[in-house]
């Protein structure tokens, strides 16, 4: 699944890309485990919106039967939804950002309640300042704990490139890019932040107890 929002700068029309899926290997339905009332996907969506650069959200999901109930949700609450390929999701990223007219996507992981406002609005910034990058992203190399990843691709790159993808590159999307950097040019910034962080994203039950109270405040 995917959130989308869309800017405009410079002829940059910009779309944020929330991934996720019920399906998930290690830990099923996460995305619509509740805290407090709401599901984790409502919290992730809830952080991207405190961003003021962000003006629409899209949802895009696997177009399976696992995901009707997260479908059924999304739609419950009004927000646009894209479905497409369950296991290809460089696809299902790419034809989200082409039916939204984007050139442009940012790349979020919906297993991220805690993602930082000001982590999404640096990397929008840097894009924008820097509109030629193919990919700007935080985690080339990682200094970011996990749950706070971002990554903006450019939708024509990613369309000219993803037939020399494999399996496993069509997966995780960015990987093709990271395993072929000189091909492409790819701005990478870094955390200034000296103190340990934490991790925070959901990846498993134990992380959900973990975080639970942190996403509750």
């Amino acid at each position: 699944m995917y959130l989308l929002f869309l800017i405009s700068n410079k002829n940059i029309k910009l779309i944020v890309i929330i991934q996720a899926r019920s399906g998930s290997t290690r830990f099923k339905n996460k995305v619509l485990l509740e805290v407090h009332g709401k599901p984790l996907i409502w919290y992730v969506v809830r952080q991207i919106k405190k961003s003021k650069k962000v003006k629409k959200i899209v949802v895009a999901i696997p177009k399976s039967d696992r995901d009707k109930n997260l479908y059924s949700y999304l739609k419950k609450n009004k927000m646009n939804i894209y479905r497409g390929d369950e296991n290809n999701v460089a696809k299902r990223m790419l034809f989200a950002a082409k039916k939204f007219k984007a050139n442009n996507f940012m790349r979020i992981s919906a297993d991220s309640p805690l993602i930082k406002t000001s982590i999404i609005n640096k990397c929008i910034n840097i894009k924008k300042n820097f509109f030629n990058y193919d990919l700007v992203t935080n985690v080339f190399p990682r200094s970011f704990p996990s749950g706070q990843s971002v990554e903006i691709i450019n939708t024509n790159v990613l369309q000219k490139n993803i037939k020399f993808m494999k399996k496993s590159e069509l997966e995780h999307v960015t990987k093709y890019f990271y395993n072929n950097s000189t091909k492409f040019s790819i701005k990478n910034f870094k955390n200034k932040n000296k103190y340990k962080q934490f991790k925070s994203s959901i990846d498993t039950i134990n992380d959900f107890k973990k975080l639970k109270h942190l996403i509750k405040k």
